[in-house]
């Protein structure tokens, strides 16, 4: 397996596609492509209001601050998002606003095209090492919460501070990787589908 680190840093702030708010882009793939088949984002919700519409993606959205939001979605279907860090999973095409509970809210946002990727969002405490083993069509996404770790056993520090994040992929070599330290994390697997 081999590491790429994100400082928290190194984030690209965009405005949102409707132009209703901004986001903090961790990582996309391809990293070059507006057509892209994930991405990681970090969501500034400031105010009320719509989110935009992704055709043929599905999505995950987490709490990271704020006293919160309410999913409201064109179908009726609502959903609170409460701190510390509640999540909620959806179709992109589906209309939903936002309506915030008590001022504005950071929201780390999963988004993957659902007939290229199998995703799953974990929220895992950090206390000591921590084991990612190589698995083919596999992508781990670490995202920091809290706290600090660092990648054991490799020739050059790699350490994550609060709010950095990390892809660790898949190569012909195979192995594991051990991250190492204390805190929370937010771990994001996509799997790649075969084609039968």
């Amino acid at each position: 397996m081999h590491i790429q680190l994100i400082p928290a840093n190194e984030y690209l702030r965009t405005r949102w596609r409707n132009g209703l708010g901004w986001t903090r882009e961790i990582t996309r793939s391809p990293i070059d492509a507006d057509n892209w088949h994930w991405r990681l984002s970090i969501a500034e919700v400031d105010k009320d209001g719509p989110f935009s519409a992704f055709e043929n993606i599905d999505r995950e959205l987490i709490l990271l601050a704020g006293e919160g939001m309410r999913l409201i979605f064109a179908d009726g279907e609502s959903v609170t998002l409460n701190p510390p860090h509640d999540k909620h999973r959806f179709a992109g095409e589906r209309a939903l606003s936002a309506e915030l509970i008590n001022g504005p809210t950071q929201d780390f946002n999963v988004m993957w095209q659902r007939d290229r990727y199998e995703t799953q969002v974990l929220h895992r405490p950090l206390v000591g090492p921590m084991v990612f083993f190589s698995e083919k069509n596999v992508t781990w996404a670490i995202y920091m919460l809290s706290g600090m770790a660092q990648f054991k056993d490799q020739v050059l520090p790699m350490q994550l501070q609060q709010g950095d994040s990390a892809l660790l992929f898949p190569d012909e070599i195979g192995g594991r990787l051990i991250l190492d330290g204390g805190g929370e994390v937010l771990l994001v697997k996509m799997q790649e589908r075969t084609k039968d």
